[in-house]
């Protein structure tokens, strides 16, 4: 490559970040915007920036009070958990990919969405694990995709050699199992209202969004990203095969170890959150290497933006399509990913890491 064209490359790269900055500011604006109560943009932000130090004595009140608890108690932590939930399981979907060597794996197709739902049910309906407080849910949900990770590569593994087929479908088949167990669990419940909870947490939901839910998922997502972002040069490394990585100085078994608990840490404790939302890790990742290549130091931030306008805008349907009512955003995302993942399957040309697919 010359000169001319890293430099090209670059200043594309940096031309999509500045348009996704924008386009994830427009988003988040026009979300808190609509619903029952249509705010103006301008209103929007000055009630935001009121509750921020250093500006709340500069801004004048011109909003209702209803407005003010619309904007800040209501939609604005929704949608910057949508913002948060977006951009972690983008990401994780670039790591379970890149782990897998396999284009169509993803967090909720290789079971760990499935096996975090678990232990998250075991939380919502039964109170198990109440002595970890308020880190009960994540916890149980870290653990039970740690958990279905671990079943699936000791599936995949014969003759101490993981071949990504096998991993596939092992995610596949565990990621049936705990969804048969999670319903179990669900239809075990004492309360037919903790019932009904669980159904809707399970097919995905922003609803139950506030600032308190928001700090740690936030944390883990910063924290998953920037380990996967130092470590792009291993991510790469693997797209090349185990051989070719292992020339280049990665320990693999190490590495995907790492990956494995990154990718459980990530998925575990958004599910927690925000329930199993699916397709998300999937799609955004293809389509962004469309857009900047495989090259993990550019597919992580700008899977990163693109996953969040995604589901800020997936969450903006599931609110108002039905309206009043609400639809799961786990079906808006099916409804979506669903065709993405049958033309992925037909489009034969698609190459992954230097390979065809």
């Amino acid at each position: 490559m010359t000169q001319l064209d890293a430099l090209n490359n670059r200043l594309r790269f940096t031309g999509i970040i500045i348009v996704l900055s924008a386009l994830l500011l427009a988003s988040v604006t026009i979300a808190v915007m609509l619903g029952p109560v249509a705010i103006a943009p301008a209103t929007v932000w000055k009630i935001v920036f009121s509750h921020l130090p250093g500006f709340s004595e500069r801004i004048e009140e011109i909003w209702s009070p209803a407005q003010g608890h619309i904007v800040w108690d209501i939609r604005f932590p929704r949608v910057l958990l949508g913002v948060v939930v977006g951009a972690g399981l983008s990401v994780a979907g670039v790591a379970a990919q890149a782990l897998m060597r396999n284009s169509l794996a993803e967090p909720y197709i290789l079971g760990v969405s499935s096996g975090a739902s678990v232990g998250a049910t075991l939380v919502i309906l039964f109170g198990a694990f109440s002595y970890l407080g308020q880190y009960a849910l994540s916890l149980a949900a870290f653990g039970g995709s740690l958990v279905t990770m671990g079943l699936v590569f000791l599936l995949a593994r014969v003759r101490g050699q993981i071949s990504t087929t096998r991993l596939l479908l092992a995610g596949i088949a565990i990621s049936m199992m705990m969804s048969a167990a999670t319903n179990f669990i669900v239809t075990m419940a004492p309360r037919e209202e903790g019932i009904r909870t669980a159904m809707y947490w399970m097919m995905g939901s922003l609803a139950g969004a506030k600032w308190a839910y928001l700090s740690l998922p936030t944390l883990v997502v910063i924290g998953g990203t920037a380990l996967l972002s130092f470590s792009y040069r291993s991510l790469n490394s693997l797209l090349m095969g185990d051989d070719t990585a292992v020339t280049l100085g990665v320990n693999i078994q190490r590495f995907r170890i790492i990956l494995i608990l990154t990718l459980a840490l990530l998925t575990g404790t958004l599910v927690a959150i925000s329930g199993a939302i699916g397709f998300v890790g999937l799609m955004v990742p293809h389509i962004v290497r469309l857009l900047v290549g495989s090259d993990h130091r550019r597919v992580l931030p700008v899977s990163l933006f693109m996953g969040a306008i995604f589901i800020v805008w997936a969450d903006v349907l599931a609110r108002l399509v039905l309206a009043p009512e609400e639809l799961p955003i786990g079906i808006v995302t099916a409804l979506c990913g669903g065709p993405f993942f049958i033309w992925l399957l037909r489009r034969s040309s698609y190459s992954f890491g230097g390979g065809r697919e």
